[in-house]
């Protein structure tokens, strides 16, 4: 058996669709899966061991480029595949799959391709809540009973994180705490960076270090960061924020003790390598995407106006955030490790 997944673009629900790729596996420990992804999930799905290879999508996110799908299609019609599973609900996504006659085309139904998909499925939110669910379904006969429990992400590391630790300079003599201060989705999913500050505060001056980890994109709430805690604990921060591929990203997370991160993408990665995680949210739900590990601590305040799913506090106030303590992070750091010890 093989099997083309059309993945999605972002880095959160591309690590949710390994449950997917698992539990196609476990269906069929011989079933070959490539995924057709944008080029720089590469090395997220190098750490995947169910995924045979990453084909690059030559087409940006949200172009439709027809004559360019229409030319990979014909490509791929020569790898033979004899299933396609696309995970992105877009009329576009389903395109390639069927450009290359593959036999059987999975999908929810959606912006009107069905005619696209031969094994258009009508969603039910209520039997399959979760975005996982979602994806774990399409592997599965329609309107199937999943399995229980579900398989979860699991990355792999590379064997090259210690050159990795060498060549960033970084010094692993104390414990590392690991911050996630960034959200691609916008500010309302972001703690502030004044408590992230204080939660460095005191963690260090229990004799942790912290790493700050994310995009080019966080360079600055990084900097403020280090810029805000106290001058006596800046030997044991530092900002790997724009520097790191996602490999790196992922190969040095494997070395932290512990995570703390807003509901992004690095919290899926997180959760994938079972660390112990502390996720704050504030516009946004576990209800839908939750981090797929046993060792989480959730923290959420549950105010009135939220979740309100909005890129930017629509009231202006950001209580979802602000009022949510630096002590009720360090509290849930202290339960995850107070639990870890006892197992």
């Amino acid at each position: 058996m093989k099997v083309l997944i059309i993945g999605p673009s972002w880095i959160g629900d591309m690590v949710m669709a390994q449950s997917l790729f698992c539990h196609l596996h476990s269906l069929n420990p011989q079933v070959v899966i490539d995924v057709l992804a944008l080029d720089w999930t590469r090395e997220l799905l190098d750490r995947m061991p169910e995924v045979n290879q990453a084909i690059a999508m030559p087409i940006g996110h949200g172009k439709l480029g027809l004559g360019k799908r229409r030319r990979l299609g014909k490509a791929l019609q020569a790898e033979n595949y004899q299933q396609a599973i696309v995970l992105p609900n877009s009329f576009k996504s389903a395109l390639i799959p069927f450009f290359a006659r593959i036999p059987l085309r999975t999908g929810w139904r959606g912006e009107a391709r069905g005619w696209l998909l031969n094994d258009c499925r009508v969603l039910d939110k209520h039997q399959y809540p979760l975005m996982v669910e979602r994806f774990v379904a399409l592997g599965h006969l329609a309107n199937s009973d999943l399995p229980d429990p579900l398989l979860i992400p699991a990355l792999k590391v590379s064997s090259e994180v210690k050159s990795i630790v060498d060549r960033f300079e970084l010094e692993t003599d104390r414990d590392i705490t690991i911050f996630c201060p960034g959200a691609e989705f916008g500010s309302s999913k972001q703690w502030p960076e004044a408590h992230f500050a204080k939660l460095a505060d005191s963690l260090i001056q229990e004799g942790k270090q912290i790493w700050l980890m994310g995009s080019k994109n966080d360079v600055q709430t990084t900097n403020n960061i280090i810029d805000t805690i106290q001058p006596e604990h800046k030997k044991h921060i530092v900002s790997l924020a724009g520097l790191t591929s996602i490999g790196e990203a992922i190969d040095l997370m494997s070395l932290a003790h512990t995570v703390v991160s807003n509901d992004s993408g690095l919290m899926h990665i997180a959760a994938a390598l079972d660390k112990a995680l502390v996720v704050i949210y504030g516009s946004t739900s576990p209800a839908f995407t939750p981090p797929l590990s046993d060792q989480v601590e959730i923290l959420n305040l549950n105010l009135p106006c939220s979740p309100c799913f909005k890129r930017e506090c629509p009231l202006g106030h950001l209580d979802c955030l602000n009022k949510l303590e630096p002590v009720s992070v360090f509290d849930a750091i202290k339960k995850l490790s107070s639990a870890a010890s006892k197992a």
